[in-house]
């Protein structure tokens, strides 16, 4: 999304950059100690699906009715589901509670939070709604934190802080930047 940012033409102020590359390492920093080669096929599927999301993302910045947008992107992945569904029912174990529990996390909450995130994309430029979702690794980190006890440690406080820390710079640093300039 940066990427495509720079392409269009938008000029990243010194503190968008700062706030990026803090952010970002923040990130490399949160996940280092458990990093390992990944498959060249584990290594590609990520990047489509890191390439989706931004498209996923710029495509609802323009969203006029986020829930009802949300809701047809929903519904028009149901025959890609039905299909994958089909080529591993027989691997599949399935159970009601695990059928509830999945159409409650991936339909409801996931629709919902993807409606907040259109409503939210309004109000940030590309370069803000590309560094915020790297908050999303320390909102996960927190969630095991508070939902099934793992431990605080130092490498997950620094690299928060790293992350927020970032993204506080690169979405108040350009406003900071330019008020100071006009007055």
């Amino acid at each position: 999304m940066i990427l495509l940012s720079l392409i269009s033409g938008t000029r990243l102020h010194v503190a968008e950059w700062t706030g990026v590359t803090i952010a970002f390492t923040g990130l490399v920093y949160l996940v280092l100690p458990g990093v390992t080669a990944p498959s060249v096929s584990g290594f590609a599927l990520m990047a489509v699906a890191g390439v989706a999301w931004g498209m996923y993302t710029l495509k609802g910045r323009n969203s006029k009715w986020p829930l009802m947008d949300t809701a047809s992107n929903f519904l028009r992945t149901t025959p890609l589901v039905l299909l994958l569904a089909l080529f591993t029912f027989s691997h599949a174990n399935y159970s009601s509670e695990g059928m509830f529990l999945a159409a409650l996390s991936g339909g409801i909450t996931s629709g919902i939070g993807y409606t907040i995130w259109y409503i939210a994309l309004k109000g940030l430029s590309s370069t803000q709604a590309a560094v915020l979702q790297l908050s999303v690794p320390v909102i996960a980190a927190m969630g095991g934190v508070i939902f099934v006890s793992e431990a605080i440690t130092i490498r997950l406080v620094i690299s928060a802080a790293m992350v927020l820390g970032g993204i506080l710079l690169v979405i108040v640093g350009k406003y900071y930047s330019v008020s100071t300039r006009t007055t």
